[in-house]
């Protein structure tokens, strides 16, 4: 039997859907999720349209890959996991998660990004992943942790915040050689 990448028993990932736009610009316009991204200015849900429309969902075209993340009980959006930066010829990318506050706690985020793991280095036969994550961000780093993903370095005043700087903690999943 064909190995099945993109779900278990309790979530699967998905493609962007046009009828995702209205949780996509929550979750964009949330300034919660801005100190972790390079944006700082709400997005408009013509862009997010546009977005939606113009990707290719092919990680070659478009050098990066968004999934939703489905419940499979009741078929909610739990949130996005992405798959940004990809270089083809290194054969790797970094890896983002966000996942909505109330679905918080309940081991989703570690469902997703380990089948976003298995998917990225299994069927995709990539060589690594990545993520940068602020040093205070405790659940993200044990997430990560707990994953497979290893520390690797520490980049000192790497985000700029309303109170200043935060160093993140770069964090790499490898297939060795």
């Amino acid at each position: 039997m064909q190995k099945s990448y993109l779900t278990n028993e309790r979530i699967y990932l998905r493609a962007v859907e046009p009828e995702d736009l209205e949780i996509f610009y929550q979750m964009e316009n949330d300034p919660a999720f801005w100190e972790i991204s390079n944006f700082t200015v709400p997005y408009s849900r013509y862009v997010l349209t546009q977005y939606i429309e113009n990707s290719a969902n092919d990680m070659f075209a478009d050098k990066q890959l968004r999934l939703m993340i489905m419940r499979h009980s009741d078929h909610k959006v739990l949130g996005t996991i992405d798959i940004t930066d990809f270089i083809p010829l290194h054969l790797r990318a970094a890896v983002g998660i966000a996942l909505l506050e109330e679905y918080r706690g309940n081991g989703y985020a570690k469902d997703a990004l380990s089948l976003l793991c298995d998917y990225a280095l299994g069927f995709l036969r990539m060589k690594q992943l990545y993520a940068h994550i602020p040093v205070d961000n405790k659940g993200s780093l044990n997430l990560f942790t707990n994953c497979g993903f290893q520390a690797c370095g520490t980049m000192i005043e790497w985000l700029r915040t309303g109170e200043g700087y935060k160093d993140v903690v770069m964090m790499q999943k490898v297939v060795r050689s």
